[in-house]
């Protein structure tokens, strides 16, 4: 694959007919791609992962915690996270839609 172009409504409606909080839609060798949604006062199961992480909060507001920290997250958030790192949005008082990125793991 050279190139793809995705709607973001085309992709909600596809995550949304699946019924399930994840959609992929991307995986290439240096990155993969997807669509995380959850809803008020759902729970985030995340654990760790082995690749470094970007999270676009494309709607919504939650908490997002990662060790001990915490903040505030809502639309156009950005938030980055290391390989191996805990974290979790946890408060989610808004349908939380968020864009995830993820690098290739590390070797």
């Amino acid at each position: 694959m050279q190139w793809t172009a995705l709607h973001l409504d085309e992709l909600s409606a596809e995550q949304r007919a699946s019924a399930e909080p994840w959609l992929e839609f991307l995986r290439v060798p240096s990155l993969r791609a997807g669509l995380y949604v959850l809803a008020p006062g759902a729970w985030d199961h995340q654990s760790p992962h082995e690749e470094d992480e970007v999270y676009h909060v494309v709607a919504g507001r939650a908490t997002f915690e990662a060790g001990a920290e915490r903040q505030d997250v809502r639309s156009g958030s950005i938030i980055y996270v290391a390989a191996h790192q805990a974290h979790r949005f946890t408060n989610i008082t808004e349908e939380l839609r968020v864009l995830v990125f993820f690098s290739a793991p590390r070797k």
